[in-house]
């Protein structure tokens, strides 16, 4: 189901900077902090890099929120790397784009490879930002999935997938911005969607941002640090 959209297609709307937008997706989500999740305890968890600022600002705004860092990892095509034939978690749950995979006759062997090298990295990232040995509090908890916007949505879907089975009392993304037609398939794996705008023009989330400046591991840490996630 999608919750709202707070401008539609036709609204062409600048986001300063990643703070500012998760600034107004906290007055957004404000009624469903109070409503939807019917007073079920909240966890932010939020995409490095850049859904880490945002997440930061929205879970600041709700004094009973939890936040945490989450690390899918897009699974690149042959001889393409940014092009995305899936993502992955570090247990190795898995969203696969079929119609991609069977488009460019992807071998099961090299997916296979594939998230052999990302379950990799993202142990390690894992390392710089959270405590590998730290349990997600996800069991009963509203859950919000946060990141600074989607294009494709393959890290968000498998995001979903991994919270599914840890028993959520419910799932929640919200983004700045995202298109139509990837919100969804959002809404078709069983999330609930908040998004401020949904552009018929879509090139590429930086496109919608003033100020989209490319977020460092250091100020990543930063926030870490700030929410106890690292000393």
């Amino acid at each position: 189901m999608i919750l709202g959209k707070v401008f539609g297609r036709s609204f062409h709307i600048k986001f300063k900077n990643r703070t500012n937008a998760g600034e107004i997706l906290a007055n957004v989500l404000a009624d469903y902090f109070k409503k939807e999740n019917k007073g079920a305890p909240v966890t932010v968890l939020t995409i490095p890099r850049g859904g880490v600022i945002v997440g930061d600002a929205i879970a600041s705004k709700f004094s009973q929120s939890e936040f945490d860092i989450v690390i899918p990892r897009k699974l690149g095509a042959p001889n393409n790397p940014e092009l995305a034939i899936g993502a992955v978690m570090q247990d190795r749950t898995a969203y696969l784009n079929g119609r991609v995979i069977q488009t460019l006759q992807v071998s099961a062997e090299y997916v296979d490879s594939e998230i052999d090298r990302q379950v990799q990295e993202i142990q390690r990232r894992i390392s710089l930002f959270r405590p590998a040995s730290k349990p997600y509090n996800i069991a009963g908890r509203s859950v919000v999935v946060v990141d600074d916007g989607i294009a494709t949505g393959a890290t968000v879907m498998v995001v979903i997938r991994w919270i599914k089975k840890h028993d959520p009392a419910s799932v929640l993304v919200a983004v700045p911005v995202a298109p139509e037609d990837t919100v969804a398939e959002l809404t078709r794996e069983g999330a609930q969607v908040e998004v401020i705008t949904t552009p018929s023009s879509f090139g590429s989330v930086g496109q919608f941002y003033e100020n989209f400046n490319q977020v460092s591991d250091e100020e990543v840490k930063e926030v870490a640090r700030k929410w106890g996630l690292l000393e």
